[in-house]
């Protein structure tokens, strides 16, 4: 940790204001059937049938309980409460945590890199 003049020491972890950054991105497996849906399709239209078909989001709350919120309608979207099997950690934990406004730009630069790899994915 490194001192900042006089004031408390910044973590990893902190921001100069002393918040934490306890913004995520999150990457959620999609079953197949979300390509059922012409709006997922018509998102993805390079989509590689090897590779699935993912939600990308982001928040504040722990990316499993996020997850369980979705699942359970609770501000969810639509995808991930009805083809939402599981979280792929794999895919996002080198990120987390960070400030609300670099999760708001990883979300869509996750997205993008995603899709670019042949990802069907969506964007929350």
């Amino acid at each position: 940790m490194k001192k900042n003049r006089g004031q408390a020491p910044i973590s990893r972890s902190r921001g100069r204001r002393g918040t934490r950054h306890h913004y995520s991105v999150y990457v959620v497996e999609l079953s197949p059937e979300v390509l059922q849906r012409a709006r997922f399709r018509k998102a993805n239209p390079d989509y590689d049938v090897m590779k699935p078909c993912v939600y990308v989001g982001m928040t504040g709350l722990d990316p499993d309980l996020r997850f369980d919120k979705h699942k359970a309608g609770i501000q969810a979207s639509r995808y991930v409460m009805l083809y939402g099997l599981r979280l792929m950690p794999e895919l996002y934990t080198a990120y987390n945590p960070m400030p609300h406004d670099g999760a708001r730009d990883m979300e869509v630069e996750l997205a993008i890199a995603l899709r670019e790899k042949g990802y069907g994915v969506w964007q929350g």
